[in-house]
Order: C-alpha cells, then sequence, then structure tokens
C-alpha cells in the first residue's frame, strides 16, 4: 500500500439520510481507508438531477484543498452500459458515473481521466446492479483517497458523455435567462452570471420578469428591502437569484426550476 497520507474524501449523493445507503458507503471506505476524513457535501440532491448536482459541486468544490478525492453519487443510470469513472482536475480527483455530470463541473474538461474497469478495486467482482455507489465507487475512491494512482484503478479514456449548461441569451436590449437551482431557502438561482450580465447593461437600469412577478433593479443584499417583498440580487455563487426576504421565493413567486427569468435594460 502506497505511504500517501489519507486525504478528505467528501460525499455527494441524491440517497437522503432516511434510508442506509450513504452509510453503507462511509462503512465502505472505512474499511478501506479508516483515517480517511470524510466530508458531506449533500445527500439531497434531487433524485437522479444531474444538472444540480453539477452546479451544487461547482459551488463547493473550490473550497477543498488540494489532494481531495470527491465521491458523486447520482446515477440514474445505474446498473446499464454507462461507464464508471474516475477523473483529476488539477489536485482534484472524482469518482462516480459518466453521465454527463462531470463535464457540467469541470468547464475545461479533465486532465486526466480512467474507466473504472479493475476489479481488485471493488468492493466485489459481483457488483449489485443497482448500488455501484458501495460495489464500485466508494471503494474506488477510498483507494485513491489511501494513496493510489489514476493510473490503477482503471484504463484511461479520452471520451466522456457531454452534457452542456444552457447558456444566457444576451443582447444589447437584455437577458433571457433560466433558473438552475432553488436553495432550501427557496431562492430561485438562475444562469446568468453578474460579470456578463454587468458588461451587457452598461451601467442601465433593469427590470427583470420573473413568473408573474415584475423587480425593479438588482439589489446588494436581501436588507435592502422591506420583510416580505421580493428581489433580484447576485448570491455568494456570483449568479442572479430571485428572493423574498424573510420567505420563500419559490413558493410564494410560483417559481419553479426551468422557470424562464427574463431583465429588460432601460
Amino acid at each position: 500500500m502506497p505511504a500517501t497520507p489519507p486525504r478528505l474524501l467528501t460525499l455527494t449523493t441524491d440517497f437522503g439520510t432516511r434510508d442506509a445507503y450513504v452509510a453503507a458507503m462511509k462503512g465502505t471506505i472505512l474499511s478501506i481507508t479508516p483515517t480517511v476524513t470524510l466530508v458531506d457535501i449533500t445527500h439531497e440532491i434531487a433524485p437522479q438531477d444531474i444538472m444540480e448536482a453539477a452546479f451544487v459541486l461547482r459551488d463547493a468544490v473550490p473550497y477543498f484543498p488540494d489532494g481531495t478525492v470527491h465521491l458523486v453519487v447520482v446515477d440514474p443510470g445505474v446498473g446499464t452500459d454507462r461507464r464508471p469513472v474516475a477523473l483529476r482536475k488539477g489536485g482534484h480527483r472524482f469518482v462516480g458515473a459518466d453521465n454527463g455530470l462531470f463535464p457540467l463541473l469541470l468547464d475545461e474538461g479533465p486532465d486526466e481521466a480512467v474507466v473504472l474497469d479493475r476489479p481488485a478495486f471493488w468492493r466485489t467482482s459481483a457488483p449489485s446492479n443497482t448500488f455501484h455507489g458501495r460495489d464500485i465507487f466508494a471503494p474506488v475512491a477510498a483507494h485513491l483517497a489511501a494513496g493510489h494512482a489514476l493510473h490503477e484503478v482503471g484504463t484511461p479514456t479520452d471520451t466522456l458523455t457531454p452534457l452542456h449548461w444552457a447558456l444566457p441569451l444576451i443582447d444589447d436590449q437584455g437577458v433571457q435567462g433560466w433558473v438552475v437551482h432553488i436553495d432550501r431557502f427557496g431562492n430561485c438561482i438562475t444562469n446568468i452570471p453578474r460579470d456578463a450580465l454587468e458588461q451587457a447593461r452598461a451601467g442601465r437600469a433593469v427590470k427583470c420578469f420573473a413568473g408573474t412577478t415584475i423587480l425593479q433593479g438588482i439589489h446588494r443584499t436581501y436588507g435592502d428591502v422591506a420583510d416580505g417583498e421580493p428581489l433580484a440580487l447576485f448570491g455568494s455563487h456570483d449568479y442572479l437569484e430571485i428572493a423574498v426576504r424573510g420567505g420563500n421565493a419559490a413558493e410564494l413567486l410560483g417559481i419553479r426550476k426551468g422557470a424562464p427569468v427574463h431583465l429588460v435594460f432601460a
């Protein structure tokens, strides 16, 4: 076994915490590398929502140090011919399904990728058809955290299943975007980045149409409006979001994921 010290290992799934799935994966990991530090990013991804998983990871991964291994199990194609993969981007390594999630997460693609085709690194050579998270992904992530190199756990590949974000439509008159994530507070986060919007509007006033609500301007913080009032602002991730101070914008304004958000420059 390599002498490299154990690393951080994060877990992101759509399993929730009601059942034993997450515990089974953690037990598998700790049986292989008992001194690894496990960090739960979230287990509350909407079931089978690959894009939500990528969005959450894009917001979290940059805050982890080099050497971290990220285990991601949002795998609607489990048991099919979709490939199990591991990859490296800079000092971070990722393990999960080749279902489009990683191209969404890594804008410029990985530095290295392998197909997990070496059962010596699995929990069993006959993995469950419904729980690759326990039988393939978790043990491979544990071996990587214990110091194994990427090329040891699989065969190199140059291709990953592609999946792309819907980009906002921007012209001199305004911006058409969409809600891509709703957080637990009901804030409706769009795919409209701060830098692109600020460049397009060039200091002009903005009117925002979200659902049946019309919002004037973009605010700096939630406290700029009275309790219960809706507003548009840039969140900590620097994307435009629709919120209600002290309330749930998704519920109060009738906004759902995928809903259009239209900005008009004045």
